[in-house]
């Protein structure tokens, strides 16, 4: 960090940029946790940075040049040396995080909110396969209710359900939901998968514990600090990360209506799924991380 003798105000570009030096430093790379949120040094610096001196999150170019005081200076390093020594992620030092443009409180007893299919429900991409017949949503596998409350949002005419098996989760979400005031809309539902789920649904969203065993054993520190349940697919023994999977596939098509689709995140597990699923055919939705970690299944191909 500059020297707090110095004659030269610190500015707060020039303190996001040595934040940035200093977590590379510390050796932190992308693999090692910034895709909790974010996929590089710099842009993580900005977030905490910006978060810690109460300024705009998405806007350093209007705050780039003002300076920081000496108390900020150090109020921001206690936060660095935090991020570097617990390695945890940011967003459960700052108990928040962001997805789509909208804030949603996190801490350790969830996984931090990064689903991508978040973007399919901003750009619209699953709507071809909704209609006035979509009333009920179910976000499955819950977490912090970031997708239900985003459902809730694109689609104000429907009910969403939250499932969760983890009453800590649920919590959580309770959060999320009540700061977006939507708890007139969304119902939160502690369920193991499908089993407590009422009714039928005429789309379903599913961000399920995916990961295999083996990337399970080598996930760096920043992921293991987010609950295992929410990313080990290995619930039966199995080594694929497809055991949440099969069960959700076996009940599936009983909760869904006649016309419904299930939209399943399964993040770079696609060779897996095609080996446990050979004789499906999903549609695979574009994203920003490629054409192969979001897909969908029409309650036909599911029966």
């Amino acid at each position: 960090m500059t020297d707090a003798t110095s004659s030269t105000p610190l500015t707060v570009l020039a303190l996001v940029e040595e934040a940035a030096a200093r977590l590379d430093a510390a050796g932190l790379s992308y693999s090692d946790g910034f895709g909790q949120g974010t996929t590089n040094a710099f842009d993580e610096a900005a977030w905490l940075v910006l978060w810690k001196l109460g300024l705009p999150l998405d806007d350093l170019d209007s705050v780039e040049n003002r300076p920081v005081a000496q108390a900020e200076h150090e109020q921001v390093a206690m936060l660095l040396e935090a991020r570097i020594s617990t390695r945890k992620p940011a967003a459960y030092l700052t108990n928040e995080a962001w997805l789509m443009g909208l804030p949603f409180y996190v801490d350790e007893r969830v996984i931090i909110p990064r689903s991508l299919i978040a973007e399919l429900l901003a750009d619209a991409s699953i709507d071809p396969w909704l209609g006035e017949h979509t009333q009920r949503v179910l976000d499955l596998c819950t977490g912090n209710g970031s997708l239900a409350v985003l459902a809730a949002i694109t689609y104000p005419d429907v009910a969403v359900d939250a499932a969760d098996i983890s009453l800590d989760a649920l919590e959580v979400a309770r959060i999320n939901v009540d700061r977006h005031h939507l708890d007139g809309r969304i119902t939160l539902i502690e369920s193991d998968g499908l089993a407590a789920c009422p009714g039928l649904y005429d789309l379903i969203l599913c961000n399920p514990p995916y990961v295999n065993a083996a990337s399970m054993a080598a996930l760096p520190a920043e992921f293991r600090a987010e609950p295992g349940l929410a990313l080990d697919g290995n619930r039966h023994g199995g080594t694929d990360g497809m055991d949440f999977i099969r069960d959700l596939f076996q009940n599936a098509a009983r909760h869904m209506s006649e016309n419904a689709v299930l939209v399943l995140e399964i993040g770079n597990e696609r060779e897996n799924f095609e080996r446990a699923f050979p004789a499906l055919e999903p549609l695979w939705f574009e994203t920003s991380s490629g054409a192969d970690q979001v897909l969908l299944l029409t309650r036909e191909q599911l029966a």
